[in-house]
């Protein structure tokens, strides 16, 4: 119950493309804010995006005009499209909801994680 469950990670060249998909129940996704974050070997756990109960959506500045969160409530999904992927964007990959946006710093629910690796 509760659970995150993403998909879509893989290998891909750098300036490549890839969608990464997390399904969870249709509760979570009305009732939460809903995030990606992503952490790479050595480094902290960063937010990517995220996007609140209304459709606003947050981005961090580095990957602000290349990624794009959506969600799609009939399925339900969340969706990060990344695009113009560089070999920095390496990294665990990981869908997150929380009650409010305001309190991502400490996600609520987790998911597994999928991998996505950018070589040169």
């Amino acid at each position: 119950q509760g659970q995150l469950e993403e998909s879509g990670g893989g290998s891909v060249q750098a300036g490549g493309s890839l969608r990464l998909s997390c399904a969870a129940s249709r509760y979570t996704f009305s009732s939460n804010c809903m995030a990606w974050f992503r952490q790479a070997p050595g480094k902290e756990r960063e937010r990517v995006a995220s996007i609140g109960t209304t459709g606003n959506t947050d981005y961090a500045a580095s990957m602000k005009g290349r990624f794009t969160i959506t969600k799609d409530k009939s399925k339900p999904t969340l969706y990060l499209q990344m695009n113009s992927l560089k070999v920095e964007d390496t990294a665990m990959y990981y869908c997150a909801a929380n009650p409010t946006c305001l309190g991502l710093r400490n996600p609520r629910f987790w998911g597994q994680g999928t991998q996505v690796t950018v070589s040169s």
